[in-house]
């Protein structure tokens, strides 16, 4: 299926918003593929750092995540290039199709519609038809023409009411002109379980193998692949330089179900330059490798675990002595950790490391989201003073006191000052943005 250059063709799953099950028919693909012996790389187009998780599960390969707000050109090549060696490439869009930001970034304004015409990647778009007919095809129609250099390869059809209602919907594509890759029947069994930050870990699931299968076979019962593995087209990435490179050489990086979020292509970059990534689990009180040149606490769930990382004496006499002489990140969730309190959803007051004196509440809960560009006041692990980075914010803690000097002069997309500013103490930074790229890189 690779093109004369060795490069595999790939495909969009993309919708005109979310909710549609758009995650669903990705998982099942994927899976779908797989088992038809392909090798199959998956990619999420935007900052969404739980879906990539699902996709691995679904594929057996790494997804990465491309964004045109954040990464240059250059570093979308790279990522995109972790495809080497796959069959087939598949993405799985964020909103909708053509919703970004006002304020173009590093290579665009961070749609999925920009991912697809990047990689000449034809858009299968998933429509919950469900409340209408013939009026589905107006919608796919208005979609297909909005920007006539992203390549549209035909409509998923989710949520059918009956047979019936399919073909009113088909008589409507067929006078658009848009081709119908499948009809899903309306299931009430094909979701994902979620909560306060979209959906579940993938590590988290009860039975998520064998929900991905059913996914699978749904999928096989009433798309056809034939014709979606032939709509997959695409090109070479341009301009593709490195991955993001290491911040130290010995990592010891928190991994468990309260540090979880960490972008896939920065844990790939540290490991390509030769990096070593030593894993350790806070809740399972264990304490980082006292060998590490560099702490990394990931974002994650700290707020559901408060209560056992505050009884994790071996863990937290670690990064203490760590912090003394040695630097220590945390990003989000890991932010918070690194703080001298955490407030619980029943408005219990947790004790955290102490290495900062930032004190947050989830019971005073308000939603935090957006692209973050971040001119950073003093270094952090692997960027100096001055530099620009580019992030992205998720979460519904508030901060009660943050006392420390400010780490950096923190923007949204569009340019406004946002007052979580992450903080410096000695060794220790943290941040609420999760760490994409480097301006530039």
């Amino acid at each position: 299926m690779t093109d004369a250059r060795g490069w595999p063709p790939g495909l969009m799953i993309a919708a005109p918003a979310s909710g549609t099950g758009k995650t669903t028919v990705m998982l099942g693909l994927l899976r779908a593929l797989a088992d038809d012996g392909l090798v199959v790389q998956p990619f999420k187009s935007g900052p969404d750092y739980i879906d990539p998780a699902f996709h691995r599960a679904a594929s057996g390969r790494a997804s990465f995540n491309l964004d045109t707000w954040a990464m240059d050109q250059g570093l979308v090549g790279a990522i995109a290039a972790q495809a080497a060696g796959a069959d087939i490439c598949v993405g799985e869009g964020s909103m909708g199709l053509f919703d970004g930001v006002a304020t173009r970034g590093q290579s665009g304004f961070g749609s999925s519609a920009e991912t697809a015409r990047a990689m000449g990647w034809p858009v299968v778009l998933v429509i919950d038809v469900g409340g209408q007919a013939q009026s589905a095809a107006a919608v796919a129609l208005g979609f297909a023409q909005f920007d006539p250099e992203v390549p549209f390869a035909g409509v998923i059809l989710n949520r059918v009411a009956s047979p019936r209602h399919e073909r009113l919907i088909r008589l409507g594509m067929d006078r658009a002109g848009v081709r119908v890759l499948g009809a899903l029947p309306r299931r009430g069994d094909l979701s994902l379980p979620e909560r306060h930050l979209g959906l579940v870990q993938a590590s988290e699931h009860p039975d998520l193998d064998a929900a991905i299968a059913v996914y699978a076979q749904f999928l096989r019962d009433h798309v056809d692949l034939s014709a979606i593995r032939a709509a997959a087209g695409g090109h070479a990435p341009v301009g593709a330089t490195h991955l993001p490179r290491p911040p130290a050489q010995r990592i010891a990086l928190a991994q468990d179900a309260a540090f979880s979020f960490t972008y896939p292509h920065l844990v790939q970059g540290w490991r390509d330059a030769g990096a070593e990534i030593i894993p350790f689990s806070p809740l399972a009180d264990q304490a980082p490798d006292v060998t590490a040149d560099l702490v990394w606490l990931p974002g994650g769930y700290p707020e559901l675990h408060a209560g056992r990382l505050a009884a994790a004496g071996t863990y937290l006499a670690g990064l203490r002595r760590h912090a003394q002489t040695r630097p220590v990140h945390g990003e989000c969730g890991g932010y918070m950790a690194l703080g001298t309190a955490l407030i619980d959803a029943d408005g219990t007051s947790h004790a955290m490391a102490g290495l900062l004196g930032l004190v947050t509440s989830y019971q005073a809960r308000r939603f935090h989201l957006g692209y973050r560009r971040a001119v950073l006041r003093a270094p952090m692990p692997g960027a100096a003073a001055g530099t620009a980075l580019r992030g992205h914010e998720y979460h519904y803690s508030t901060i009660l006191d943050q006392p420390d000097a400010p780490l950096a002069a923190v923007a949204d997309a569009d340019g406004n000052p946002v007052p979580e500013t992450g903080s410096l103490r000695g060794h220790v930074t943290g941040t609420f943005f999760h760490l994409i790229a480097g301006e530039g890189a």
